[in-house]
Protein backbone atom coordinates (compact mmCIF):
# COMPACT_ATOMS: atom_id res chain seq x y z
CA UNK A 1 0.00 0.00 0.00
CA UNK A 2 1.36 3.24 -1.02
CA UNK A 3 1.58 6.23 1.55
CA UNK A 4 -1.13 7.97 0.00
CA UNK A 5 -3.44 5.03 -0.02
CA UNK A 6 -2.81 4.26 3.56
CA UNK A 7 -4.06 8.13 4.30
CA UNK A 8 -7.09 7.91 1.98
CA UNK A 9 -7.94 4.05 3.88
CA UNK A 10 -7.64 5.88 7.44
CA UNK A 11 -9.66 8.81 6.86
CA UNK A 12 -12.07 7.49 4.73
CA UNK A 13 -12.49 5.04 8.08
CA UNK A 14 -12.62 7.72 10.30
CA UNK A 15 -9.26 6.81 11.46
CA UNK A 16 -7.72 9.89 13.07
CA UNK A 17 -3.94 10.04 12.65
CA UNK A 18 -1.31 12.27 14.33
CA UNK A 19 1.79 13.27 12.29
CA UNK A 20 5.39 13.73 14.08
CA UNK A 21 6.89 16.70 12.16
CA UNK A 22 10.84 16.81 12.46
CA UNK A 23 12.93 19.72 11.86
CA UNK A 24 16.89 18.91 10.99
CA UNK A 25 17.75 22.06 12.04
CA UNK A 26 16.33 21.66 15.83
CA UNK A 27 18.75 18.85 17.29
CA UNK A 28 16.01 16.14 19.21
CA UNK A 29 17.53 12.90 20.33
CA UNK A 30 16.35 11.03 17.08
CA UNK A 31 16.35 7.11 19.42
CA UNK A 32 14.69 8.71 21.89
CA UNK A 33 12.08 10.12 19.38
CA UNK A 34 12.03 7.05 17.20
CA UNK A 35 11.38 4.16 20.73
CA UNK A 36 8.40 7.44 21.36
CA UNK A 37 6.58 6.96 17.93
CA UNK A 38 6.99 2.99 17.60
CA UNK A 39 5.82 2.43 21.32
CA UNK A 40 2.67 5.16 20.12
CA UNK A 41 1.88 3.79 16.70
CA UNK A 42 2.54 6.35 15.33
CA UNK A 43 2.51 5.85 11.36
CA UNK A 44 3.27 9.04 9.66
CA UNK A 45 6.41 11.32 10.12
CA UNK A 46 7.50 14.40 8.56
CA UNK A 47 10.53 15.94 7.84
CA UNK A 48 11.04 19.52 6.68
CA UNK A 49 11.64 23.18 7.85
CA UNK A 50 11.37 26.24 6.53
CA UNK A 51 14.77 27.52 7.43
CA UNK A 52 16.91 24.64 6.89
CA UNK A 53 19.28 24.58 3.66
CA UNK A 54 21.49 21.75 3.95
CA UNK A 55 20.70 18.38 2.49
CA UNK A 56 18.70 16.01 4.70
CA UNK A 57 20.00 12.31 3.22
CA UNK A 58 22.37 11.86 6.52
CA UNK A 59 19.49 12.96 8.44
CA UNK A 60 17.05 10.87 6.75
CA UNK A 61 19.22 7.80 7.27
CA UNK A 62 19.97 8.35 10.54
CA UNK A 63 16.16 8.44 11.48
CA UNK A 64 15.53 5.20 9.77
CA UNK A 65 17.88 3.67 11.16
CA UNK A 66 16.63 4.59 14.93
CA UNK A 67 13.11 3.60 13.44
CA UNK A 68 14.30 0.15 12.36
CA UNK A 69 16.39 -0.53 16.05
CA UNK A 70 12.57 0.77 17.76
CA UNK A 71 11.09 -1.52 15.49
CA UNK A 72 8.78 1.08 14.44
CA UNK A 73 7.93 -1.47 10.91
CA UNK A 74 4.58 0.85 10.35
CA UNK A 75 5.62 3.96 10.02
CA UNK A 76 6.13 6.19 6.99
CA UNK A 77 8.63 9.16 6.34
CA UNK A 78 7.53 11.70 4.46
CA UNK A 79 9.54 15.01 2.79
CA UNK A 80 7.60 17.93 3.87
CA UNK A 81 10.59 20.46 2.30
CA UNK A 82 10.89 24.47 3.45
CA UNK A 83 13.21 24.08 -0.15
CA UNK A 84 14.20 22.26 -3.27
CA UNK A 85 17.40 21.60 -1.83
CA UNK A 86 15.51 19.54 1.24
CA UNK A 87 14.90 16.62 -1.64
CA UNK A 88 15.76 13.27 -1.28
CA UNK A 89 15.03 9.94 -2.18
CA UNK A 90 15.91 8.30 1.27
CA UNK A 91 12.31 9.15 2.21
CA UNK A 92 9.00 6.93 1.43
CA UNK A 93 7.27 9.68 0.38
CA UNK A 94 7.61 13.22 -1.45
CA UNK A 95 4.48 16.22 -0.17
CA UNK A 96 5.02 17.53 -3.06
CA UNK A 97 3.92 21.02 -2.00
CA UNK A 98 2.19 24.18 -3.63
CA UNK A 99 2.00 27.00 -1.40
CA UNK A 100 -1.48 28.12 -2.86
CA UNK A 101 -2.36 30.85 -0.74
CA UNK A 102 0.22 33.34 -2.19
CA UNK A 103 0.70 34.83 -5.69
CA UNK A 104 4.70 34.49 -6.05
CA UNK A 105 5.09 32.18 -9.16
CA UNK A 106 8.04 30.54 -7.32
CA UNK A 107 6.20 29.31 -4.82
CA UNK A 108 3.30 27.84 -6.70
CA UNK A 109 5.42 26.46 -9.31
CA UNK A 110 8.38 27.16 -9.51
CA UNK A 111 10.51 25.64 -7.30
CA UNK A 112 8.67 22.63 -8.08
CA UNK A 113 10.05 22.98 -12.00
CA UNK A 114 13.73 23.55 -10.69
CA UNK A 115 13.30 19.64 -8.74
CA UNK A 116 10.73 17.86 -11.28
CA UNK A 117 13.65 15.75 -12.86
CA UNK A 118 15.32 14.71 -9.94
CA UNK A 119 12.15 13.92 -8.54
CA UNK A 120 10.94 11.66 -11.50
CA UNK A 121 14.30 9.85 -12.10
CA UNK A 122 14.24 8.91 -8.05
CA UNK A 123 11.16 7.05 -8.17
CA UNK A 124 10.03 8.21 -5.10
CA UNK A 125 6.23 8.81 -4.31
CA UNK A 126 4.94 12.08 -4.63
CA UNK A 127 1.81 13.33 -3.42
CA UNK A 128 0.91 16.78 -4.58
CA UNK A 129 -0.10 19.13 -1.73
CA UNK A 130 -2.14 22.22 -1.78
CA UNK A 131 -0.47 24.44 1.37
CA UNK A 132 -2.47 27.11 2.79
CA UNK A 133 -1.26 29.42 5.15
CA UNK A 134 -4.26 30.31 7.72
CA UNK A 135 -3.36 33.49 10.39
CA UNK A 136 -1.73 31.69 13.74
CA UNK A 137 -1.74 35.10 15.40
CA UNK A 138 2.09 35.68 14.99
CA UNK A 139 4.62 36.08 12.34
CA UNK A 140 5.48 32.45 11.81
CA UNK A 141 8.97 31.26 9.98
CA UNK A 142 7.18 30.57 6.64
CA UNK A 143 5.56 33.75 6.83
CA UNK A 144 9.55 34.84 7.01
CA UNK A 145 11.40 32.80 4.27
CA UNK A 146 8.28 33.37 2.09
CA UNK A 147 6.84 36.56 2.58
CA UNK A 148 3.73 35.03 1.80
CA UNK A 149 1.29 36.83 3.58
CA UNK A 150 -1.71 34.11 5.82
CA UNK A 151 -5.08 34.27 5.44
CA UNK A 152 -7.64 35.19 8.27
CA UNK A 153 -10.92 35.10 6.01
CA UNK A 154 -12.33 31.99 6.19
CA UNK A 155 -14.38 31.98 2.90
CA UNK A 156 -10.83 32.85 1.16
CA UNK A 157 -9.21 29.93 2.63
CA UNK A 158 -12.17 27.54 1.79
CA UNK A 159 -11.96 28.82 -1.76
CA UNK A 160 -7.97 28.31 -1.90
CA UNK A 161 -8.82 24.56 -0.90
CA UNK A 162 -11.47 24.01 -3.16
CA UNK A 163 -9.19 25.84 -5.65
CA UNK A 164 -6.03 23.29 -4.66
CA UNK A 165 -8.77 20.41 -5.35
CA UNK A 166 -10.01 21.37 -8.64
CA UNK A 167 -6.10 21.88 -9.77
CA UNK A 168 -5.79 18.20 -8.74
CA UNK A 169 -3.99 18.43 -5.29
CA UNK A 170 -4.21 14.54 -3.57
CA UNK A 171 -4.07 16.40 0.34
CA UNK A 172 -5.22 19.56 1.60
CA UNK A 173 -3.02 21.12 4.18
CA UNK A 174 -4.10 24.31 6.94
CA UNK A 175 -0.72 25.58 8.55
CA UNK A 176 -0.74 28.36 10.79
CA UNK A 177 2.81 27.96 11.07
CA UNK A 178 5.66 26.84 12.83
CA UNK A 179 5.07 28.19 16.57
CA UNK A 180 1.85 29.98 15.92
CA UNK A 181 0.15 31.68 19.21
CA UNK A 182 -3.06 30.00 18.09
CA UNK A 183 -4.15 27.20 16.07
CA UNK A 184 -6.08 26.85 13.22
CA UNK A 185 -9.59 27.72 14.36
CA UNK A 186 -12.07 24.74 14.30
CA UNK A 187 -14.37 26.76 12.39
CA UNK A 188 -12.38 27.44 9.53
CA UNK A 189 -11.15 23.61 9.55
CA UNK A 190 -14.89 22.32 9.96
CA UNK A 191 -15.81 24.86 6.50
CA UNK A 192 -13.05 23.37 4.44
CA UNK A 193 -13.78 20.07 5.74
CA UNK A 194 -17.39 20.58 4.40
CA UNK A 195 -16.00 22.12 0.34
CA UNK A 196 -13.93 18.69 -0.01
CA UNK A 197 -13.46 15.58 -0.37
CA UNK A 198 -9.44 14.80 -0.21
CA UNK A 199 -7.70 14.58 3.34
CA UNK A 200 -7.60 17.38 5.62
CA UNK A 201 -4.11 18.03 7.29
CA UNK A 202 -3.97 20.83 10.07
CA UNK A 203 -0.49 22.01 12.07
CA UNK A 204 0.83 24.73 13.37
CA UNK A 205 0.35 25.82 17.26
CA UNK A 206 -0.79 22.41 18.20
CA UNK A 207 0.38 22.25 22.09
CA UNK A 208 -2.38 20.58 23.84
CA UNK A 209 -4.42 17.42 23.30
CA UNK A 210 -7.54 19.66 23.54
CA UNK A 211 -6.55 21.72 20.48
CA UNK A 212 -5.89 17.91 18.64
CA UNK A 213 -9.16 16.63 19.78
CA UNK A 214 -10.80 19.94 18.07
CA UNK A 215 -9.30 19.87 15.60
CA UNK A 216 -9.95 16.77 14.47
CA UNK A 217 -13.18 16.90 16.04
CA UNK A 218 -14.03 19.31 13.33
CA UNK A 219 -13.00 17.11 10.16
CA UNK A 220 -8.88 17.08 10.02
CA UNK A 221 -7.92 13.24 9.54
CA UNK A 222 -4.00 14.31 10.02
CA UNK A 223 -3.05 16.76 12.89
CA UNK A 224 0.65 17.55 12.45
CA UNK A 225 2.75 18.50 15.61
CA UNK A 226 5.92 19.47 15.71
CA UNK A 227 7.43 22.94 17.57
CA UNK A 228 5.83 21.20 21.11
CA UNK A 229 7.62 17.63 20.38
CA UNK A 230 10.88 19.31 20.29
CA UNK A 231 10.89 20.00 24.19
CA UNK A 232 8.63 17.52 24.94
CA UNK A 233 8.87 14.84 22.95
CA UNK A 234 7.60 12.39 26.15
CA UNK A 235 4.17 13.62 25.62
CA UNK A 236 3.99 11.65 21.77
CA UNK A 237 2.13 8.69 23.71
CA UNK A 238 -0.32 11.34 25.16
CA UNK A 239 -1.01 13.14 21.51
CA UNK A 240 -1.31 9.39 20.02
CA UNK A 241 -3.47 8.44 22.54
CA UNK A 242 -5.57 11.33 22.19
CA UNK A 243 -6.34 10.29 18.72
CA UNK A 244 -7.01 7.38 18.93
CA UNK A 245 -9.96 8.33 20.94
CA UNK A 246 -11.74 10.67 18.01
CA UNK A 247 -11.16 7.56 16.02
CA UNK A 248 -14.81 6.42 14.72
CA UNK A 249 -14.86 2.81 13.03
CA UNK A 250 -17.86 4.24 10.73
CA UNK A 251 -16.69 4.41 7.34
CA UNK A 252 -16.66 7.78 5.80
CA UNK A 253 -18.87 8.03 2.82
CA UNK A 254 -16.63 10.83 0.98
CA UNK A 255 -15.03 10.18 -2.34
CA UNK A 256 -11.53 10.45 -1.18
CA UNK A 257 -10.53 11.51 -4.69
CA UNK A 258 -11.76 14.22 -5.56
CA UNK A 259 -14.70 17.13 -4.56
Amino acid sequence: MSVLEHIRHNAAAGVKMLAVLLDPAKPVDLQRVAALIAQSGVSLVLIGGSGYTEPVDSYLLRLRQCLADSDARSCHILLFPGDICQFSPEADALLFLSLLSCRDAELLVGKHISVARRVQESGIETIPMGYILVDGGSVSTVQQVTAAQPLSDADAVVSTAVAGVLLGKQLIYLEAGSGAAVSVSPDIISAVRSRISVPLLVGGGVRTTGQLTAAFQAGADIVVVGNWFESHPEDIPLFADAAKTVTSPMKDERNMNGT
